[in-house]
């Protein structure tokens, strides 16, 4: 059933121009899931050591397990959306469906039951990060797939690309803010240092008094730290509804789909295997987001462990925010001027730089770190926002290759490939730590657990993003090659509507 509410641009006929409302719906609906998936990238694995008590080496299958979970529900809730027909239209009734569970999913993440044995730690754990991923695919890949459907402007996109990564970035600024001066006042390093003192040092105080200290400042500093992360996600599910919202009722889809776009699963895994700009994109997005992840998991850990001074961590993350919201006026102009693929490629040089840096600053030099941070935000911010208008541009290429528009199905396969490389990154995090003796309840880490916490934070991200850099060297969709496939495709269309009549 569809009403005056659905799509009404004709077949053949070029989308209207975008609003600013439009781009800012846009970007809030990313500012909402990053409340969930920002959240959990850089606070949840911290969570699982330090609060819950899971070891590295237990928690690392977790993000392997569930993201790669998560990854096939993308596909699965890809062909759900691409069956969807509502006088809404395809993809925003998902968003308002699908966000209140989210976020109550976010709450439940960070606040699983309390247990004595290892096995129900981890068996909530898996639950509960479980449930929230299902409930996120639900939202992000209609919310991903939207951007197609508002607008087939080159520049558009790329400008909803960029709001899009600042929404995300916004979310994660807040959230650096906000989280990390709590992981400062609970860490159990801190607490410690507080008592040892209150003891007069500890010359004056005996092994006993010591031994007694730590214990109590690991359990304050587990106690202090739920109670603090469970009202912020209790906060953050009313925040997030008001972002969806905004989403729901100003991104609005403009692009009509031919009647052969419902395509059957064959159908479309056909479309999919004869994209080849797609495929590379995959490649080269699944290793930027393994190096993304591991780096962005570790942010904290290197912060309070490496440099001392986990309030660092907010100072890190405004230079990385802030080096996205400086560039991001400008990369509409850059992909004029350069393309995407050079935009790209640009980006993740930045990234690697900041990340080597990062890997050889000495805790005695926090600049060192600031100016690594900075490199990195550059890096995000070309990579990170053009990745989403590459996206969207193979979707055209698709259509122009096979006769079908895919939307909700081309979205999926490439959140699957992201949710891999999520999970690969988590994975590699937790690992390295936990095979390099981080020890979550520690007063005091081992210098093998700070070259570990070194080595995740920068050399392994810098390693990923080269390889990274070699794949989209062959990206084969350029910009001009774009423009000629869109309007062959639009003159395909004019010439069956004439047809047609």
């Amino acid at each position: 059933m569809t009403a005056s509410t659905a799509p009404t641009t004709t077949v053949g006929a070029p989308t209207k121009k975008l609003r600013l409302s439009a781009y800012l719906g846009y970007a809030t609906g990313d500012a909402g899931n990053n409340l969930a998936f920002t959240m959990a990238s850089m606070f949840l694995l911290l969570y699982y050591t330090d609060v819950v008590g899971i070891p590295p080496a237990y928690a690392a299958p977790i993000f392997l397990i569930v993201r790669i979970w998560d990854g096939i529900g993308d596909v699965i809730v890809g062909r759900w959306v691409d069956r969807t027909n509502t006088r809404w239209g395809k993809f925003r009734p998902w968003i308002l469906w699908s966000s209140l569970p989210l976020l109550l999913s976010s709450v439940w993440v960070f606040s699983i039951p309390q247990a004595d044995s290892l096995t129900m730690k981890l068996f909530w754990a898996y639950l509960s990060y479980g449930v929230l991923a299902m409930f996120y695919s639900m939202v992000n890949i209609p919310y991903g797939s939207l951007a197609a459907a508002m607008t087939q402007v080159p520049t558009e996109r790329a400008k909803l690309a960029t709001f899009r990564s600042v929404g995300a970035a916004a979310t994660g600024l807040m959230l650096a803010l906000v989280v990390a001066p709590q992981v400062k006042r609970w860490s159990s390093a801190s607490l410690y240092q507080e008592k040892v003192a209150e003891l007069g040092g500890e010359a004056a105080a005996s092994p006993a008094q010591l031994a007694a200290a730590q214990a109590a400042a690991q359990a304050e500093a587990a106690t202090g730290l739920q109670g603090s992360l469970t009202t912020l996600t209790l906060i953050f599910v009313f925040v997030g509804m008001a972002l969806y919202l905004t989403t729901f009722f100003t991104a609005r889809e403009q692009v009509v789909r031919p009647a052969q776009d419902r395509a059957t699963f064959r159908e479309a895994t056909d479309t999919l295997r004869q994209n080849k700009p797609l495929l590379w994109l995959c490649v080269g997005s699944l290793l930027f987001l393994t190096s993304f992840i591991t780096f962005s998991t570790m942010g904290i850990y290197y912060a309070r462990d490496v440099l001392g001074n986990a309030g660092l961590f907010g100072i890190l993350s405004i230079v990385q925010t802030g080096a996205i919201f400086v560039l991001a006026p400008f990369i509409a102009k850059i992909v004029a001027r350069f393309g995407k693929r050079t935009g790209y490629l640009a980006g993740t040089v930045a990234f690697i730089v900041g990340a080597l840096l990062l890997f050889v600053t000495p805790a005695s030099a926090p600049w060192m770190a600031i100016v690594a941070y900075f490199l990195v935000g550059t890096g995000l911010g070309l990579v990170n926002t053009l990745m989403w208008a590459m996206e969207a541009d193979t979707i055209e290429f698709g259509e122009w290759k096979t006769g079908r528009r895919t939307e909700g199905t081309t979205y999926a396969v490439f959140s699957f490939i992201r949710k891999l490389g999520q999970a690969f990154g988590g994975f590699a995090a937790a690992g390295i730590i936990g095979l390099t003796g981080y020890v979550g309840t520690a007063a005091v880490q081992t210098d093998g657990a700070l070259q570990g916490i070194r080595v995740a934070t920068g050399l392994v991200p810098a390693v990923l993003a080269l390889l990274t850099l070699i794949v989209m060297a062959k990206y084969p969709l350029t910009d001009k090659r774009f423009k000629e496939i869109t309007a062959e495709t639009e003159a395909r269309k004019a010439a069956a509507l004439a047809a047609a009549d």
